[in-house]
C-alpha cells in the first residue's frame, strides 16, 4: 500500500469511496466539481493492484486550525492501518504548513483517539466550520463527534475558546 497526494484522474475512485459511506449517513456526499477544486487537499491509499482504497483531505480554515475530513476507507481494507496512515499524512501537511491544531467531526470517534485525537465540544470550534453542514442529511440534529490534536497544549479561556500555550 502507498499513501500518496491525490491526482485528477482519481476523482471518480474518490467520489465512491464517499458516496459508499454518504449512502449510510455516515458522510456528506460530494460532486465531482468540489473534489476536483479540492483535489490539492486530498490523500489516497492505493493498493498493490494501483486501486484507491481510501482517501482523506485536510482542508485550512485559518493560520492555526484545519479540518481533516473525507477519511473514508473500502470496506474489504479496514482494520489493515489505511485509515492511520491517512490520518497521519494528513496531520505530516498541516504540519509542513505550520498549523498546529487539526480537528474532525466523526461518529467514530474511538479510532481518532487512537490516532492521538481527543474530544472537544463542538462550540468551541468557531462557527466558519459549519457551512458543509447545512447539506447533511441529519442536520440540524447531528450527533457527529468533534475531536482536535494539536501540537500545544490546550488551556481554557474565560469565555470558553480553546486557546493553546507552547507545549
Amino acid at each position: 500500500m502507498n499513501i500518496r497526494p491525490a491526482r485528477v484522474g482519481d476523482v471518480p475512485s474518490i467520489q465512491e469511496l464517499i458516496r459508499t459511506f454518504a449512502d449510510r449517513k455516515l458522510m456528506i456526499r460530494r460532486s465531482p466539481g468540489e473534489l476536483y477544486e479540492s483535489i490539492r487537499e486530498f490523500f489516497v491509499a492505493v493498493d498493490d493492484d494501483g486501486r484507491i482504497i481510501g482517501c482523506a483531505a485536510l482542508h485550512v480554515f485559518w493560520e492555526d486550525l484545519a479540518e481533516l475530513k473525507c477519511l473514508a476507507v473500502a470496506q474489504h481494507s479496514q482494520g489493515l492501518g489505511v485509515g492511520r496512515r491517512l490520518v497521519e499524512a494528513c496531520w505530516k501537511s498541516a504540519a509542513e504548513l505550520e498549523i498546529k491544531t487539526v480537528f474532525t467531526l466523526t461518529y467514530v470517534a474511538d479510532f481518532f483517539e487512537r490516532c492521538g485525537f481527543h474530544r472537544i465540544d463542538k462550540a468551541e470550534l468557531p462557527h466558519k466550520i459549519w457551512n458543509e453542514c447545512v447539506r447533511c442529511p441529519l442536520f440540524p440534529n447531528c450527533t457527529e463527534i468533534a475531536l482536535v490534536r494539536t501540537t500545544e497544549v490546550a488551556v481554557p479561556t474565560a469565555n470558553g475558546v480553546l486557546a493553546t500555550a507552547g507545549a
